[in-house]
């Protein structure tokens, strides 16, 4: 059942149109939102940024547990840009062994509110989407 009326259809088109206006994004070879996005939207950024939020404070080993199948260089290569971006920071202790902990800038707080809310639209409609998924494949 669509429930999306007229007007916000027309509402999105028009932020869709200032976003984007600037740019044709069917032809643009650079685009500085899908550059971001790429990143920010990648299945590895998204379980890290989770997780912190969950957990607030997490070590290398204990982000590589709850991202299950994440390698350890891939796990180290989206910790880095993750920071370099500003969604989270990283800091060490004088130690030894050295611990190093990693947690959610305010920054990244924001959008993992982000994050939060495309989750919740997602548990709403996954059902449908799963029915649709089995009724569009063919024996």
């Amino acid at each position: 059942m669509e429930t999306i009326t007229e007007n916000q259809k027309v509402a999105s088109k028009k932020k869709i149109k200032k976003m984007f206006g600037h740019i044709d994004l069917r032809t643009a070879e650079y685009c500085p939102i899908r550059d971001v996005m790429a990143l920010a939207s990648d299945k590895w950024s998204i379980l890290i940024i989770l997780n912190l939020g969950y957990s607030q404070v997490l070590r290398f080993n204990k982000i590589k547990k709850y991202v299950a199948g994440i390698s350890n260089k891939v796990l180290s290569e989206r910790l880095k840009t993750l920071e370099t971006d500003g969604y989270l920071v990283r800091k060490m202790y004088p130690e030894v062994p050295i611990r190093v902990e990693y947690s959610l800038t305010d920054f990244g707080y924001s959008y993992l509110q982000k994050l939060i809310e495309l989750t919740e639209w997602i548990t709403q409609y996954s059902d449908t989407i799963i029915e649709r998924r089995k009724g569009a494949k063919v024996s």
